[in-house]
């Protein structure tokens, strides 16, 4: 293991002269250092392989030969039916979580209409903002819950109260019936799981966990674009009610697939700290995850509003603006898998930070769209680029943290602040927007999300900067 690895495993410990020269890639950082310092976690990033196992892999002439470890070490299969069963449930569930929370910009648009209830634009998007949060949230306290052995239980009672929430908003008339039934109980049952379909993966995977986890999390993008088209292709034939039992419907269908097939490799040695205290001395984590938590600012406003925008003013119709969500999610299927290849090369920090710049420029140009050409585009390209929010800060969180046993608890913490800039994207941006109808303040909401991924994006080139000494061409 290289010597940077050795001594804490930072960002920069010794920058190389070239990209071309640079350590090896972040995601096999990531997994090739846990080999020997993993604590069990139930965190979302666990991308990492399981304690019990120390495999090394050797060349001879023949190639690339199988991973040998001790007796009675767990040997991960990197392969076969079971194995890919795993992925395929995982896959279930990202679209069940986070395919749900990328469908939510299509309610907001309904909402809007007044015709279920008459609310601001700011109190419609707590709604969605609680969902987020609740997943980002809850695998703070679905990771020990997971690693005391209660995997089965999480899958079952996440399930219950995914297909549950649906099915109490489908008879839901007001408001507050709404935000119990899909900001708590649809939010809450994400949350609880979206631990377990990362945490189980690396008992299955080693030598191929990237791919295992990559090819797990598009169904997030899938979710987003299937839910989306459901849900407005249904709403006109047999109204609100019959759309949302069937949204609950698949939901139910699909999380069948991990309740029965999805097995727990092995169980973990010790149950992981829910806090890091020293986590809020140790400066690099603490400047990220303000970073990135400014960064989700952004990302949510234009998650949430772009198709109301397009909507509302004229830029596309009604039935297109409801597909700009589904279109924006397609996008982002590429944009999860893209710039984590670009990153494997120059290093996770070095694509984020212009990526999250990149996100606010396109926020900014918001202001000066009045098409459906230009509305489209952007749609597209915001899709492509929002992807590096969800892929490459729990990267980046794994290298910045030194004691590599204490990963799965950083993770945690770093998506609770990442949740509040949920909490101020979508009602923060609502409440600029305002509620006078002839006089929504477009302008001011483009302005806001873009500012804020904007200087995410330059405070994160900032830190890039600092940690490693000022060098330009070093993989970070």
């Amino acid at each position: 293991m290289d010597s940077d690895k050795q001594d804490g495993g930072s960002l920069s410990d010794t920058p190389p002269a070239s990209f071309r020269a640079a350590e090896p890639d972040a995601a096999s950082d990531a997994i090739g250092e846990s080999h020997a310092h993993r604590q069990a976690n139930g965190s979302i990033a666990d991308i990492e392989a399981p304690p019990q196992q120390h495999p090394t892999t050797t060349t001879s002439e023949k190639g690339p030969q199988p991973p040998h470890v001790g007796t009675g070490q767990h040997v991960p299969p990197n392969g076969g039916l079971k194995a890919w069963i795993q992925v395929a449930s995982g896959f279930a569930i990202f679209f069940n979580t986070w395919g749900v929370l990328n469908t939510f910009g299509i309610f907001q648009t309904y909402y809007e209409t007044g015709e279920l209830f008459h609310e601001s634009s700011s109190n419609i998007s707590w709604i969605g903002s609680i969902q987020a949060y609740c997943v980002l949230v809850f695998g703070l306290v679905s990771g020990p819950v997971y690693d005391r052995g209660y995997f089965k239980h999480l899958l079952v009672t996440g399930s219950v109260l995914i297909v549950l929430g649906f099915m109490m908003l489908s008879i839901c008339k007001t408001y507050w019936q709404a935000l119990l039934a899909q900001g708590f109980c649809v939010g809450i049952g994400a949350g609880l799981l979206f631990v377990p379909s990362l945490a189980v993966l690396p008992a299955y995977f080693s030598t191929r966990i990237g791919l295992a986890i990559g090819l797990a999390a598009s169904g997030s993008s899938l979710g987003g674009v299937i839910y989306p088209i459901i849900f407005y292709r249904l709403l006109n034939e047999v109204g609100f009610g019959w759309a949302v039992r069937a949204l609950a419907f698949v939901a139910l269908g699909t999380l069948l697939v991990p309740i029965f097939f999805m097995k727990m490799g092995i169980k973990p040695v010790k149950p992981r700290a829910v806090l890091d205290w020293d986590a809020f001395t140790d400066w690099p984590f603490v400047v990220f995850t303000l970073c990135s938590m400014i960064g989700f600012v952004g990302l949510y406003v234009m998650l949430f509003y772009i198709s109301y925008f397009a909507g509302v003013t004229g830029a596309a119709s009604a039935e297109m603006s409801f597909y700009l969500v589904p279109i924006m999610n397609a996008a982002s299927m590429f944009g999860r898998t893209l710039p984590n290849a670009l990153s494997d090369r120059v290093g996770p920090m070095n694509v984020l930070a212009p990526g999250a710049i990149i996100c606010g420029g396109l926020t900014y140009a918001m202001i000066g769209v009045d098409s459906l050409a230009g509305v489209t585009i952007i749609a597209l390209l915001y899709g492509f680029f929002s992807g590096v929010f969800i892929a490459l800060p729990p990267v980046c969180l794994v290298r910045l943290t030194k004691d590599k046993s204490k990963v799965g608890t950083r993770m945690g913490m770093g998506f609770t602040f990442f949740a509040f800039g949920v909490l101020c994207g979508g009602p923060g941006g609502g409440a600029i927007l305002g509620t006078d109808l002839s006089n929504l303040q477009w302008t001011k909401l483009w302005a806001y999300g873009g500012t804020a991924s904007t200087a995410s994006g330059l405070l994160l080139f900032a830190l890039r900067f600092w940690l490693s000494r000022g060098k330009f061409l070093v993989k970070m």
